[in-house]
């Protein structure tokens, strides 16, 4: 198990909980759409940070980024396995091919 797959799992197992108590069940009670926006604002600090280079910021951008991807994900019930099968689908095709057939 990944530390990607951990983090779902926990995130999977915050849905529900009491909102007081955990960041990940608050931000998800919030709905949706908060979701969204949350990940967006996170979307734009890493591309900030990547814009400046710095490497070590980016990381910790990328982290938070990827953490709010999975909350929004959950907050419309796509699975990270959802992703990673589409991932797998995509697989060995060209981006240009997979982009035309859209």
């Amino acid at each position: 198990m990944t530390a990607l797959t951990r983090l779902d799992a926990t995130i999977q197992g915050r849905k529900g909980a009491d909102p007081d108590t955990s960041w990940t069940a608050k931000l998800l009670a919030k709905g949706p759409e908060k979701c969204a926006e949350k990940f967006g604002e996170e979307a734009v600090e890493a591309i900030i940070e990547a814009v400046k280079g710095d490497r070590d910021r980016l990381t910790s951008e990328a982290a938070d980024v990827l953490y709010h991807l999975l909350v929004m994900l959950a907050a419309r019930d796509v699975t990270l396995d959802d992703v990673l099968a589409e991932l797998e689908r995509r697989e060995g095709t060209s981006g240009i091919t997979e982009k035309a057939r859209r």
